[in-house]
């Protein structure tokens, strides 16, 4: 059975950081592209990070510079560390494995950064 699952959101102040998780199972997850979406409410889901199977990454341009994205192949578990965090970044973020034809996504994590 596939499952991706998230932890680590919450609610911080402004400025504050938080580091989401995702741990992988059912999958060869050294193979799959991970990505973190996030979706606040009354807008679509974006793309807010990615991270090869190769360790290549790529940002948003709303958090390049704030957010980083790494994973640990022997533990199955993608992570997100998200500095400097702003009101606008409050939404549910969500865990996406990617590799050709599959696509997996978690049940999101909810992230609240207050004023």
């Amino acid at each position: 059975q596939v499952q991706f699952v998230e932890s680590g959101g919450g609610l911080v102040q402004a400025g504050g950081s938080l580091r989401l998780s995702c741990a992988a199972s059912g999958v060869t997850f050294s193979t799959y592209t991970m990505n973190w979406y996030r979706q606040a409410p009354g807008k679509e889901r974006e793309l807010v990070a990615s991270i090869s199977s190769d360790g290549m990454t790529n940002y948003a341009d709303s958090v390049s510079g704030r957010f980083s994205i790494s994973r640990d192949n022997a533990k199955s578990t993608v992570y997100l560390q998200m500095n400097s965090l702003k009101p606008e970044d409050t939404a549910v973020y969500y865990c996406n494995g990617r590799r050709g034809g599959r696509n997996y996504w978690g049940q999101g994590t909810q992230v609240t950064v207050s004023s």
